[in-house]
């Protein structure tokens, strides 16, 4: 029996290393390609080449031209920027409101954590998709638009999530003593309550980050998010979906672009949920 289980956690620590290093891997291509973004683009992302108008993948434009003759590899490089920008913006965000939202309703417990809770629940029962093209269409299709809309979209499960840590902790020995000593609210928070939660919450942010890319990349798709001639992808796949059956390699690139980042964070916080919590694996 000892020897089956071993087998098992040897495997599954040879899953969780696959996981994590694969979206450890590609995050770190994606970061590149932000940071670096015009500077390794074969091709200004904005230059118009009447003459070349719809071109199919060739030598001198890998991932082809769009329907004013821009490349389309350096528009997927240079949109890394935008697109990976919002998600970790949006998930930043949500995770602070999220986190303090979850925190105040999990210790204090009592009228706030009613109160907190019932606003939260009913958040919930709009699915965060359609809250989140409810927000867009109020705050502006904009990047900060986009942010605010996926941010206040993220943060109600966020805080749920919290809350329901939060309230395991209050039930420990350890809190108890340093509410018997007299420890102050803010101090059981930060020293005690949050970081034991931490393993919980940096998962699910992870996971989140990839669903804030399909967010927002939906939000573009429908007009909500970046406006052109900005090369965000959600705002690429909304411009070529009246060329699909002309020149479906318009849809593709940027279609393959999403799913890598998407699988990247996924495959990232898969990771760390087996390294944290390796039994969630077997």
């Amino acid at each position: 029996m000892r020897e089956t289980v071993l087998r098992r956690k040897r495997r599954s620590g040879r899953r969780v290393n696959l996981f994590l290093w694969l979206g450890a891997s590609l995050l770190a291509t994606f970061v590149m390609l932000a940071v670096l973004g015009e500077r390794i683009a074969p091709y200004d992302p904005n230059a118009q080449d009447l003459f070349a108008m719809l071109e199919a993948p060739t030598a001198a434009h890998l991932l082809g031209t769009d329907n004013v003759g821009r490349d389309i590899f350096s528009r997927i490089i240079v949109g890394t920027r935008f697109t990976l920008s919002i998600a970790l913006a949006s998930v930043l965000f949500a995770g602070l409101g999220g986190i303090a939202l979850g925190s105040i309703a999990g210790y204090f417990g009592g009228l706030t954590d009613r109160i907190v809770t019932g606003v939260i629940d009913l958040l919930l029962t709009v699915p965060n998709i359609v809250l989140a093209i409810a927000i867009a269409s109020v705050a502006g299709a904009s990047a900060t638009g986009l942010t605010i809309a996926i941010t206040a979209s993220f943060i109600p499960p966020l805080a749920r999530l919290v809350r329901g840590r939060v309230i395991e902790l209050m039930a420990e020995d350890f809190i108890a003593s340093a509410i018997t000593v007299g420890m102050g609210h803010t101090r059981i928070l930060l020293r005690h309550i949050l970081p034991n939660a931490a393993t919980v919450i940096i998962i699910e942010l992870s996971l989140n980050a990839g669903q804030a890319v399909l967010v927002g990349s939906a939000l573009g798709f429908l007009g909500l998010g970046v406006q052109p001639p900005a090369p965000e992808w959600g705002t690429m796949l909304g411009a070529s979906r009246e060329y699909l059956t002309l020149a479906p390699h318009l849809v593709v690139a940027p279609g393959i672009a999403i799913s890598l980042l998407v699988l990247a964070f996924n495959a990232f916080g898969d990771g760390l949920r087996d390294v944290f919590d390796p039994d969630s694996a077997t």
